[in-house]
């Protein structure tokens, strides 16, 4: 990919696992193996993926500098490294497939130059691919860099100190599933340039793992639960609220007024149904999917046809923004930012360069002197 020659191993480690490879660029080398479990665990209401990121620093010849000796909980990097990997993933999953499934990663080996994000995101891909597990892949992932007005294809970490762009892209043959980017404010037709190098530049892996799954690949498990509301139970709620529906979404655009109000046509719903729910022919959770999904199928038709928004927007206008500061005695700064239902208090202490916070991590970098500490509290 780019410059840099990409090699996908399998057959070696994890044989037990569902399915299991080694991926290498210079001498980073990422691991992933994925596993399914074959029961679906009773009372779970979503799909269970779990993307694992195991940061060992004995990949890059160095010992854990805690008490211990060992690594302790994940770092920020490793969690963010999950996020990225499972994000586009998750969509090819079968709609209603809600068997566990885990995807472990581990960087086995690390040069400290190759970035291991678009690693991670092709050992997971490569691995689904050739495991029984169902799955609607594979997918591809490039990193693209900016360095002298040129476009860097799957940079170095000497690349990205010089680069004005960092961004990292994954998608399928046809498609682009997930962008993260980071710019010092590039124009778009550079930012669009990059995109299209990024699919164009993800190909050949996807060639080489739809190989791997045709030469080497296990039959896909097909024996399933597809966990969705039965098409009688989504007929009959059709027919008794989507005009409702329909009418709440294009009327109401107060968000806890139009959740009072699609609550209320649910319990009309439920006890219209209710015959039919003692008698076992309709499951009371059933009719709650069928009416998110109607209150979806509205939303998204009144966005696409009448290009507006649920609260009364159009698709180019924002909430109203409000920012207060000095809101907050003692602190070194305090900052409140307010766009509609969004509220959101910053505090600012400043330190000495003795207080910058020392990584002990795979990447690059090996001290933190910007923190920035997020909470979400519960009443939020």
């Amino acid at each position: 990919m780019g410059d840099k020659p990409i090699s996908i191993e399998t057959g070696v480690l994890a044989q037990q696992a569902g399915g299991a490879v080694t991926v290498r660029c210079g001498d980073t080398v990422v691991f992933a193996a994925a596993t399914m479990s074959k029961d679906v665990r009773p009372g779970i209401g979503f799909f269970p993926l779990t993307v694992d990121f195991e940061e060992k620093l004995y990949a890059a010849g160095r010992i854990p500098g805690s008490f211990f000796r060992r690594e302790g909980r994940p770092s920020e990097q490793a969690i963010l490294l999950c996020r990225l990997v499972d994000r586009p993933l998750r969509p090819l999953f079968p709609k209603g497939f809600r068997n566990d499934v885990q995807i472990i990663l581990m960087a086995l080996s690390s040069d400290g130059q190759h970035l291991m994000d678009p690693l991670a995101i092709i050992a997971a891909s490569a691995a689904l691919s050739i495991s029984d597990i169902p799955w609607d892949g594979p997918v591809g992932a490039a990193s693209i860099g900016y360095v002298d007005g040129q476009f860097v294809v799957n940079p170095t970490a000497t690349d990205m100190e010089m680069s004005t762009l960092g961004l990292q892209v994954a998608g399928t043959r046809d498609n682009i599933l997930m962008v993260e980017a980071g710019a010092s404010e590039l124009p778009e037709d550079i930012m669009l340039d990059a995109l299209k190098l990024a699919h164009e530049s993800m190909q050949p892996v996807i060639d080489t793992i739809e190989q791997m799954q045709a030469e080497v690949g296990k039959p896909k498990w097909t024996d399933y639960t597809v966990f969705l509301p039965a098409e009688s139970t989504v007929e009959r709620v059709t027919e008794l609220a989507a005009d409702k529906i329909k009418a709440v979404v294009a009327e109401v655009t107060d968000r806890a007024e139009r959740k009072e109000r699609v609550a209320a046509i649910r319990d009309e719903v439920l006890e219209a149904l209710a015959p039919a729910i003692e008698a076992g022919e309709v499951e009371p959770a059933d009719v709650g999917e069928a009416i998110d999904g109607l209150v979806k199928k509205y939303v998204r038709r009144r966005i696409l046809d009448e290009g507006v928004r649920p609260d009364g927007r159009d698709l180019r206008t924002i909430r109203p923004i409000s920012v207060q500061v000095g809101r907050l005695p003692r602190v070194h700064g305090s900052g409140l930012f307010m766009r509609g239902e969004t509220h959101v208090l910053t505090i600012l202490t400043l330190g000495t360069p003795g207080d910058a916070q020392r990584l002990d991590t795979l990447q690059p970098t090996d001290e933190k002197r910007y923190m920035h500490h997020y909470n979400f509290p519960p009443y939020s």
